[in-house]
């Protein structure tokens, strides 16, 4: 939707959250004297204190606040939604002559520089911020936007055909895209997010549009040992570029990190790590590379690169132990991911969470192969990854570890502490959302951190 399109229609902006201040001030900048409607179902005291800033700041706001704001959707012609409103609760208050749109749909439709866009169920951060330091080594004026960043639309007014665009896209913003990127990075999908899609097969399909509508001269870097993502490169009609380990086209050997059998450069972490990351790393060195930026240059923004916070994070060894910091971890692939790269050494788990309809049969099933011996269990996930672990037990000659139910992170740090030994690892991975006790990850990371050093002073 272009710009001009929306001078004569009457708009409300869906979520006043950080997306949709950005949007707020967008259409204030282009439309002064329009009236915008806002919805939210919070009440206005409720509300972010940056949101009720910029309602009292500018004029022309009439806002649809409260547990009956979505009845006000009928008197406007286009709803502006936040990507975490999803659409079957909207569904049922709109026409057919309504269009719903989205932040990212906008910028799509009237950025003028090239986009990079990367998405996938894990890894997508990572990625996206290796991509944007590879491109700023090598002189590229490139921006990173999206999930990961700053709200997009402040940088449409400003854009030229020179500048680059690095945007992680979750699914949400993906859901309704009509057009895909000139890059187009797809990385993995795995069950998440099923409290919002009514199955996995349409979280798929939403993240499929990453790719769905690229032309010839556009480029698809995929990870080829994904099932549904090798799936969708086979339908692509873009230039394809893939990675993988399965088909040994990456991997980590004495040092170096290898691709399609040659070696690219020798690595600064240590190897578990950099055998993590290696899947997140090979997007950025194989765009480098499409943008004629040097090896010496890639190589150097990549040795720079310090892993994201909350991504099997160390945070320290104190009292013999080593604590990890996995808090990212939302889904028990990531979990199982984190488990591989630590290998044998973990002996604790922090486990579980907020229940998103996933199965854990196949995490169950890593904990018992590799002996973890000791499991501490948040609510709510907690209970359902336990039965999980008792039913997988009998293919492990009955092997169980030791499990500790734990309803805040003091608790469960203090458990980890009594129960874990000298030279040995604690790992906090959840494999679960973090909402059933914390805000978010970042909460629930900075508290596990907190308490860590915390106990480590008492005697």
């Amino acid at each position: 939707m272009k710009l001009t399109d929306f001078k004569n229609k009457k708009i409300i902006i869906l979520g006043m959250g950080r997306e949709g201040i950005d949007n707020f001030l967008f259409l204030k900048k282009s439309f002064p004297d329009k009236v915008i409607g806002i919805g939210d179902r919070k009440h206005y005291e409720e509300l972010d204190s940056n949101a009720k800033k910029c309602i009292e700041k500018y004029n022309g706001a009439r806002l649809h606040l409260g547990k009956q704001y979505l009845a006000a959707l009928k008197k406007y012609d286009v709803i502006l939604k936040s990507p975490g409103i999803p659409y079957r609760i909207i569904s049922p208050h709109i026409s057919k002559n309504q269009l719903v749109a989205s932040q990212t749909e906008i910028f799509f439709d009237n950025c003028r520089g090239r986009i990079i866009g990367v998405t996938g169920t894990k890894g997508k951060s990572t990625t996206s911020s290796l991509i944007y330091a590879v491109l700023k080594a090598g002189g590229v004026k490139a921006h990173l936007i999206g999930n990961i960043e700053k709200p997009v639309l402040s940088y449409l007014s400003n854009s030229t055909d020179k500048d680059v665009f690095v945007y992680e896209l979750s699914s949400h913003q993906l859901q309704n895209l009509k057009q895909s990127p000139h890059i187009a990075v797809f990385l993995n999908i795995y069950p998440e997010h099923l409290d919002y899609y009514d199955n996995f097969r349409d979280y798929l399909a939403a993240k499929r549009n990453i790719a769905l509508y690229q032309q010839k001269q556009d480029y698809l870097i995929y990870n080829s040992s994904e099932k549904f993502v090798a799936e969708t490169a086979k339908k692509s009609t873009a230039i394809k570029i893939s990675f993988a380990f399965k088909k040994a086209q990456c991997s980590v050997k004495n040092g170096y990190i290898t691709y399609n059998k040659k070696r690219i450069f020798k690595i600064k972490y240590n190897p578990f790590v950099a055998e993590f990351y290696l899947l997140d790393i090979m997007p950025a060195i194989i765009i480098g590379k499409l943008f004629g930026i040097t090896d010496k240059k890639i190589q150097e923004a990549v040795r720079q690169f310090k892993p994201l916070k909350n991504r099997l994070e160390l945070v320290g060894t104190y009292k013999g132990i080593t604590f990890y910091n996995d808090a990212l971890a939302t889904i028990p692939e990531a979990t199982i991911a984190a488990i591989d790269s630590l290998g044998k050494g973990v002996q604790t788990m922090l486990l579980g969470g907020y229940d998103r309809n996933i199965n854990y049969k196949k995490l169950a099933e890593k904990i018992l192969d590799n002996k973890i011996e000791n499991v501490i269990l948040f609510p709510t996930t907690g209970e359902l990854i336990w039965n999980e672990i008792k039913k997988q037990s009998i293919k492990f000659n009955g092997f169980l570890p030791k499990n500790f139910p734990a309803d805040t992170m003091r608790e469960a740090v203090r458990l980890a502490y009594l129960n874990t030994r000298r030279d040995r690892i604690c790992l906090l991975s959840c494999a679960s959302a973090s909402f059933s006790i914390f805000k978010d990850y970042k909460e629930k990371g900075d508290s596990f951190k907190k308490f860590v050093k915390k106990f480590a002073k008492l005697n």
